[in-house]
């Protein structure tokens, strides 16, 4: 085999595994950033993602183990992410409780329980599931690189695309979507116009939560197949900087959550590639990402005006 040869497949098979490593770790990416974008728009900043996600994984997995059943293990993790929210609900929307403070809780809430519900329900072992089988479509999935990324997939990750698609369609033509950004930029104008501050920022949330928990189960479930202690390592945050770069706009949370999955599937590429390098340099590369990203980008951000700001009734 020429040298030629082998350096085009070479090059295919480290493109091919760059792709693949991005769908899957951008899916839970891309699901989460949704819901911050939801939330920030409402004018709620949800640092308590992390915590929402590893309650989705852990009660995703342990459904989608116990029963048999993907999509009950997808809307267990679904009510996992709404135990953050409900806790973000009550001690932010409702009592006005400093968000950062409560966000920041909730996630270390959420590394600590899920941590010993796992111990106490698997002790010392760490059970896998299936290969969660893929839907084809046509044509497509035989594109060179891209087919079998983008086209050959389960249905949770084209259900997640549809979701994209549907919350930009929100966002810009119902009413819904204009309460929404009126309470993160002007909340005493949408109580004014008779519509509740504090129940939009709540439905905002409780969208959050469950994007967040099905961002969590899509990882244990579909990504790993195994539930593991801190499997998020800082996904939750890396999902608050899309929201916030993608400036409210679903479509640019969807390739970016793809850029930053690929950042984070780069070790899996490298090793497949048999280059050696630094774990810990490895692990590095997507907060390093993270880092470029803003430093680019952080001035072209938009943040609504009231975000993290708790709305008191009559108060300018």
């Amino acid at each position: 085999m020429s040298s030629v040869l082998m350096s085009a497949l070479f090059t295919e098979s480290f493109t091919t595994a760059m792709v693949v490593g991005g769908v899957v770790a951008g899916v839970a990416l891309m699901l989460t950033a949704l819901g911050e974008t939801i939330s920030e728009r409402a004018g709620v900043l949800n640092i308590g993602l992390e915590g929402m996600m590893l309650f989705g994984a852990y009660f995703g997995f342990v459904a989608a183990f116990r029963l048999h059943s993907l999509w009950l293990g997808y809307g267990a993790g679904v009510l996992g992410g709404e135990i953050g929210a409900v806790l973000m609900i009550v001690l932010c929307v409702r009592l006005g409780l400093d968000q950062i403070v409560v966000g920041i809780a909730i996630t270390l809430a959420g590394e600590g329980i899920t941590s010993v519900l796992q111990t106490a329900e698997f002790n010392s072992s760490y059970p896998r599931l299936n290969a969660v089988p893929t839907i084809s479509i046509p044509l497509l999935d035989r594109l060179p690189v891209v087919g079998k990324s983008f086209f050959d997939q389960p249905l949770i990750v084209y259900f997640a695309v549809g979701l994209v698609i549907l919350t930009g369609v929100l966002f810009r033509r119902t009413r819904w979507g204009l309460n929404l950004r009126a309470a993160g930029e002007k909340p005493e104008a949408l109580d004014a116009a008779g519509v509740s501050v504090v129940a939009t920022r709540s439905y905002a949330l409780l969208a959050t939560g469950a994007l967040a928990g099905l961002g969590g189960a899509y990882l244990s479930i579909v990504a790993t197949g195994t539930f593991t202690p801190f499997m998020t390592q800082g996904q939750g945050f890396m999902a608050i900087v899309i929201a916030m770069l993608a400036r409210g706009r679903p479509i640019w949370v969807l390739f970016g959550s793809f850029l930053f999955g690929i950042s984070l599937s780069i070790s899996t590429a490298i090793q497949l590639a048999g280059i050696n390098i630094s774990p810990d340099v490895i692990n590095m590369l997507p907060f390093a990402a993270i880092m470029i990203a803003l430093v680019i980008f952080a001035r072209r951000s938009y943040l609504p005006p009231a975000l993290a700001l708790p709305y008191v009734r009559g108060q300018r």
